[in-house]
Formats: C-alpha cells, sequence, structure tokens
C-alpha cells in the first residue's frame, strides 16, 4: 500500500543513521545572510512577508557540535512555522555537515536531498553523501542537509503506532468487491485522522515550496551567495522548486531521477505505474536467463503472468512469514516494488519469490519491510507519514472516492498488467486528507537562473525518463543528461561517464553537451 509517489532513492543510499541534534542561538550574520533577508521574495500562498519579519531567521548563527560518525556536526536551525506570518510560531529543522576536505579551494555548501518526500537528508548525508560522494566534490564543498519539516528530525510528522502501521499496509490494496472497497478507503480515512490527531499542527505547512524557503534560509545562514544542490528523486522537485522561488540565487544545481512539476497528481500516479513496469519488464528479461528464475524461463510475458497467479493466490491465502505477519497481496507487491529501485536487489528477489511460491513469505517480508523503513521491533520511521502529508499538500487528489478509482482501472492495468489496480486504489489516499492542497501542477521555467542539470534513467521505475525530458525542457537553462539503464537515479551507481559529467558540472560549472547520454 501507498507505492504512491514514494519518490527516493535506493534503500541502501537512503539509510538513516542517529545524530545528536544541537540547538541554535541567533547572533551575528554574513553579508550574504543580511543581503537575503533585506530582499526575500513571495514564496507560495500568503502575503509577501517583510524582509524585517524574516531577518531574524536569515541571520540566525548556528551552533554546531560534533554528532555522529567521522568528522560530522549537527546544529538545529529555526524557520517560520508559517512563512505569510514570520512574526508567529517557528520550526525546529535538523541540520548537518561535514566539512570540505581539501585539497583545491572550497566553492561553498553543497545541500543534498534522498528524495521521498519523507526521505531523511541528514540520515542520508552521514550514510552515504558526506563518505560516499566523489572525492573531489568532497574536497571543494562543505557537504550540508537539512531535513525538511516534518520529515524524520525535523518536528516529523506522525500518524499510527507500529501496530496500527503494520495492520494498514496488510490491507487489500486490490479490492474485489464494495466491502472491500470501503474496507481500503476506511484504512485511509483512519491514516488520515492519525495524523490530524498527532500532527495537526504541522500538517498546513509541510509543503515543497515551504521547504524550498528553508533551504534557501539555510544557504543564507551558511554563509554562500547562491544555492548549490544535489537532489534525487522527489529532490528534483524540491530543487526545481527552489529555482523558481530564487533564480537569482540558483548556482549549480544536479537534479537526478527529475519529477514533471506539470502533471496532476493522477496523470504523476499513472506514469509511475507505467514506470514500475517498465521496470519489472528489465527485471523479468533478466530473470527467465537465470537459472533460478522462480517465474519460469520462457518468455517475459509468461513471467508477468506467472507473478500476477502468485499475487493472486496470497491474496485468497496469505503465506507464513515466520512471523505473526503472515504475507498477503498487499505486502507481497510492496516487496516487489522495493527491488524495481534498483537492479542490484534482482538477485534477492528472485530468492524472495522462490522461497514465496514455496510457501516461506519471510523473504518477501524482508523486502516490503525495508520499503517502509519497519525495523525488526516493529517500528517504523516517519517516512511514510511524511511522504502522505507532503504529496497531499502539494497536490489536489487524484480521486475523490471509489467509484473514480473503478473508473479509471482501465488506463492504470494497461500501463501496468502486473501493478496497475494495485496503484490505482493505493492513489485515493489523498482524498480523506485533513488539509486542503495548497499547490496545483505547473510548469517551472526558472527564468533567469544559471545553467541547471537535469539527469534521466531510462528505465527508471519511480521517476520514468520521460519526466526528465520534460523538466530540462520547462527550465529556461535546463540541460539533460542521460544515463541508459536501470534503477531509480543514476549519480554515484556505477556510470563513470555519469559521474564524471555531473563532478565536472558541480566543480566548474559546465553542464555536458545537449544531448548527452551514457550507458
Amino acid at each position: 500500500m501507498d507505492s504512491r509517489r514514494l519518490l527516493r532513492t535506493s534503500a541502501i543510499a537512503a539509510a538513516t543513521a542517529g545524530l545528536l541534534i544541537s540547538g541554535c542561538s541567533s547572533g551575528s550574520s554574513s553579508t550574504s545572510a543580511t543581503a537575503s533577508a533585506h530582499d526575500a521574495t513571495k514564496a507560495g500562498p500568503g502575503d509577501t512577508p517583510s524582509s524585517e519579519a524574516l531577518a531574524p531567521y536569515y541571520t540566525q548563527k548556528l551552533s554546531w557540535r560534533a554528532c555522529g560518525v567521522a568528522k560530522f556536526e549537527c546544529a538545529t536551525m529555526k524557520a517560520p512555522l508559517d512563512y505569510a506570518k514570520p512574526a508567529g510560531p517557528s520550526i525546529n529543522l535538523a541540520v548537518a555537515r561535514v566539512k570540505a576536505t581539501g585539497p583545491g579551494k572550497r566553492i561553498g555548501s553543497l545541500q543534498v536531498n534522498p528524495g521521498g518526500p519523507g526521505g531523511s537528508a541528514v540520515g542520508y548525508l552521514q550514510s552515504y553523501a558526506g563518505i560516499g560522494y566523489p572525492a573531489p566534490v568532497r574536497a571543494r564543498y562543505d557537504m550540508v542537509a537539512v531535513d525538511p519539516r516534518g520529515v524524520a528530525r525535523s518536528e516529523p510528522v506522525e500518524c499510527l503506532t507500529g501496530q496500527q502501521m503494520d495492520a494498514y499496509t496488510e490491507v487489500d490494496q486490490t479490492p474485489d468487491d464494495a466491502a472491500e472497497q470501503a474496507a481500503l478507503a476506511q484504512a485511509f480515512k483512519d491514516f488520515a485522522k492519525g495524523c490530524e490527531a498527532k500532527s495537526g499542527k504541522v500538517l498546513p505547512h509541510v509543503s515543497t515550496v515551504e521547504a524550498a524557503r528553508d533551504m534557501d534560509v539555510l544557504r543564507a545562514v551558511l554563509g554562500d551567495s547562491k544555492l548549490y544542490y544535489v537532489g534525487a528523486s522527489y529532490g528534483t522537485f524540491l530543487g526545481a522548486t527552489y529555482a523558481e522561488l530564487f533564480p537569482s540565487r540558483t548556482g549549480r544545481l544536479v537534479l537526478d531521477g527529475a519529477m514533471d512539476p506539470a502533471l496532476s497528481s493522477l496523470n504523476m500516479n499513472r506514469d509511475q505505474t507505467a514506470g514500475f513496469e517498465t521496470a519489472f519488464q528489465s527485471f523479468a528479461a533478466d530473470c527467465i536467463k537465470q537459472k533460478d528464475c522462480p517465474l519460469g524461463t520462457d518468455s517475459v510475458a509468461d513471467a508477468s503472468d506467472r507473478l500476477r497467479k502468485f499475487f493472486k493466490a496470497v491474496d485468497g491465502k496469505p503465506i507464513p512469514t515466520g512471523q505473526s505477519r503472515p504475507l498477503g497481496e498487499a505486502l507481497a507487491t510492496t516487496g516487489v516494488i522495493a527491488a524495481m529501485y534498483d537492479e542490484s536487489a534482482w538477485p534477492e528477489l528472485r530468492t524472495a519469490l522462490s522461497r514465496a511460491m514455496k510457501g516461506d513469505g519471510a523473504g518477501l517480508l524482508t523486502l516490503a519491510d525495508s520499503y517502509y523503513e519497519r525495523d525488526a521491533s516493529g517500528k517504523y520511521a516517519n517516512l511514510m507519514f511524511a511522504n502522505a502529508a507532503v504529496n497531499c499538500l502539494d497536490l489536489p487528489p487524484s480521486f475523490t472516492g471509489p467509484a473514480e478509482v473503478t473508473a479509471a482501472l482501465p488506463a492504470f492495468e494497461q500501463a501496468s498488467p502486473v501493478f496497475g489496480d494495485g496503484f490505482a486504489w493505493s492513489s485515493l489516499n489523498c482524498a480523506y486528507w485533513p488539509v486542503k492542497a495548497t499547490g496545483a501542477p505547473h510548469r517551472i521555467e526558472a527564468k533567469g537562473a544559471a545553467p541547471i542539470l537535469v539527469v534521466g534513467t531510462t528505465r527508471d521505475p519511480a521517476t520514468p525518463y520521460k519526466w526528465a525530458e520534460s523538466l530540462a525542457a520547462q527550465l529556461s537553462s535546463g540541460t539533460l543528461l542521460t544515463y541508459e539503464g536501470d534503477g531509480h537515479t543514476a549519480y554515484g551507481r556505477g556510470s563513470d561517464c555519469i559521474d564524471t559529467a555531473i563532478n565536472t558540472y558541480l566543480l566548474d560549472g559546465t553542464p555536458p553537451a545537449k544531448g548527452k547520454r551514457c550507458s
């Protein structure tokens, strides 16, 4: 359930790690921070706040302290809860950094975001970006992350207990009759009510526009005149939104695994359905060449048919997993989807499917738990809570009720015979959200921005390649870099061609030639 618009890097790259967060205090500011406060621009609904009202945020001084491992430092940054009322309550945002290692002249701060929405940027920095990004980039940039508002350590959205979340993830996402449709709708209603009860104060203020404004505050507080940024998956929408709001402050932006901001929620969900079908077809084509393929060795079509039959079988009779949670269709589907993000997970998926088809669902349950960020104790990270909160605020819902889903099923099934039904029904979740959407689909041109690098992968499941093509065409200064391959996103995933092109852009500001393709 809720595969809808979960746009993030692979579970391995986005793994989180515990960090100690220190407080922040007001203090003197850099010239850049002061200038930013004086020319604050309008962003999102509501009146434009005055520069005087925003100055305390743009001129705050962070109190850094050692945290985590290596040379990481952490702090807490304050931002207005509501940018239309900056004199009102504030929100605390978790920030982390690791300073440039040298050699070479420091360029500035490189903010990173792994996607989601709901992925922890601080966790991503410590587990991967701050230690795994190419050495020449880490030499010249301070690597920096801020958990977006409502995410992880930044006043996280909470909705359900672990036990409630277990039950939620097991609800049948391909209802066969009116009773099952009602049960699914009730699950979405209960989820929304839980979010409202536990996080009602922050729910109206976790939009991508507000998160982008927070990034500008951080840019100024760090003393940078321009934003340098690498955003993956949903992080591309966050970066593009920043460029739209602050084109004159846009430095070097890498948008990897791009979203198309011009799409409605319905069109986005349907496109993503087709993206996962493309990824599954690629997996199946590889699987049938392997001796241990549980989907047979005949054809991709036969493999698809066998998987659909397996899903139907566990829908009728869930199989044991060695835990109190049996594997039904919902969790089985999620387990397969989880492995579509990164082709390195395909061998694990083959093994998990083989065992499941013999009556042991433990392997697929493990994959599903990794997708939901559920630990062995039954505790869930707030990924799925924040994911719904941001998505439902950014765009109006795809559907308003089960009847509309039923009418749309043929289009979703055409997009994916394997996943179509489940993706269509999971797109119902925002219909019952307690806060009305403040965003709307629109083109982002960011006129006046410096060159922006958009990266697309041809068989990306979560952010279909055509989204990257569209975003690069919309941006007035966009350049498209193409990776011909599988998996979600491209930077740091094994292509020297991709990495070299992105590194060159980050280090000297020169984007690759238009039309450049890598494999």
